[in-house]
């Protein structure tokens, strides 16, 4: 028997969907935070680089730092913080 792929964007049919008619403007690929501002992860399904795992959708945190062209966002995720690297078009500023 062969077995399932269990790849990253497994199970995302419904939550990774984005209507034809619905395209992202460029400026949302070029967007600039600030260390210390708030942003809520809300994923880009058009674009795979530097998104998070799905299960951080709709999740809110504060960005620590830049790295090259990501953002490293703070999480709390029940008692843990959680660092997650991402591109700016899948953060939304708060």
């Amino acid at each position: 028997m062969v077995r399932k792929s269990k790849g990253f964007r497994t199970s995302t049919r419904n939550k990774l969907r984005q209507l034809p008619s619905v395209r992202p403007t460029i400026t949302k690929f070029l967007r600039e935070f600030d260390v210390g501002q708030s942003v809520a992860i809300e994923m880009e399904p058009s674009s795979h680089k530097g998104m998070p795992y799905s299960k951080f959708k709709g999740l809110s945190g504060k960005i620590i730092e830049k790295r090259g062209e990501s953002y490293i966002v703070a999480i709390r995720v029940g008692d843990m913080m959680k660092k997650i690297i991402s591109r700016p078009e899948h953060l939304k500023p708060i």
